[in-house]
């Protein structure tokens, strides 16, 4: 997984102190659980709860990965092999970031965890991001082949966050003249809000704009830079009350 700095506070409450003892009956004994119940909590800095963010638990003991979604409430509960430490992501938009690690010690004889782990999950996400390897024909709004692959993740991470809506905004490097490069951004926008349209995404949820040369994010005078100018960015716009 790529890691990606964002604003965070994670928070883990541990439940050792409340292993309980099961009884010596074989039969008993054959249902003793040998993992432990975990319920995660998901909400941002102002303490509204996250819904439909993934978490990802990975294990340092075979590098197995579990994963959970948070339902309308922020919330969802899952059970973990005890033995192992846990690694712990938030799924974002192709990249995930590791914040913490969860440790559920082994138990030993008939010890098992009645109770569960808390994890209390504070974040921001980000709300802009680059569809990097979203390309186009040179001095066209058409696709190169290659764009549809980061585009379908995000028809997919769309689909998940099916309460958000997005501004595309399409920008160039300082080639050309301005009126044209303007034009050209906004289409190469449509292009792509087009594409996400005809996967199904309600069209009003996706907002195009071209902003032509007017916001670089590096130096025009080398090749390199003028790539990055490039781009197609997506920004989270905020929910109306």
């Amino acid at each position: 997984m790529n890691m990606k700095q964002k604003i965070v506070n994670l928070f883990l409450c541990f439940a050792l102190p409340f292993a309980t003892f099961a009884q010596t009956n074989p039969v008993q004994n054959a249902a003793i659980p040998k993992d432990a119940p975990i319920d995660v909590t998901v909400s941002d800095f102002k303490n509204n709860m996250r819904s439909n963010e993934i978490i990802v638990f990975r294990s340092d003991v075979n590098g197995r990965e579990y994963q959970g979604i948070t339902n309308d409430s922020g919330k969802f509960s899952i059970r973990l092999p005890s033995g192992a430490k846990y690694e712990i992501f938030i799924l974002g938009f192709k990249d995930s970031t590791s914040y913490n690690v969860l440790d559920i010690p082994a138990l030993k004889g008939n010890a098992y965890y009645k109770n569960p782990f808390k994890v209390n999950i504070q974040f921001q996400p980000s709300k802009t991001f680059i569809l990097e390897d979203c390309n186009f024909e040179t001095g066209k709004a058409t696709l190169q082949p290659e764009s549809y692959a980061v585009l379908d993740e995000l028809v997919a991470y769309l689909n998940r966050k099916d309460d958000e809506k997005i501004e595309l905004g399409g920008h160039t490097d300082n080639v050309g003249s301005e009126a044209s490069n303007m034009k050209l951004s906004l289409n190469r926008a449509n292009t792509v809000r087009d594409y996400l349209i005809s996967k199904g995404i309600d069209a009003g949820r996706v907002i195009a704009k071209g902003y032509g040369m007017t916001q670089p994010i590096a130096d025009n005078k080398t090749e390199d830079g003028r790539a990055q100018n490039r781009r197609t960015e997506v920004k989270i716009l905020d929910q109306q009350p």
